[in-house]
């Protein structure tokens, strides 16, 4: 299975919505573990980086493509 490949600032979808309803989440810390932000409600979580890996499905918007626009 491959590896998934994403950055730091680049907007995840996840599998399982966050409470408010947004699925979409930006990460903001990366190492052992990963802290990703809510973009609906700007609620940061700190996940395991096995767990986030299990959970993330698609990286929707990269940081260099924000940085483009």
């Amino acid at each position: 299975m491959e590896r998934k490949q994403f950055e730091l600032g680049d907007i995840v979808l996840m599998k399982k919505q966050h409470p408010c309803g947004s699925n979409e989440m930006e990460i903001i810390r990366m190492g052992m573990d990963i802290r990703i932000k809510c973009v609906g409600c700007k609620h940061s979580v700190l996940v395991p980086r096995a767990k986030f890996e299990k959970n993330m499905k698609k990286v929707l918007r990269t940081k260099a493509q924000e940085e483009q626009q």
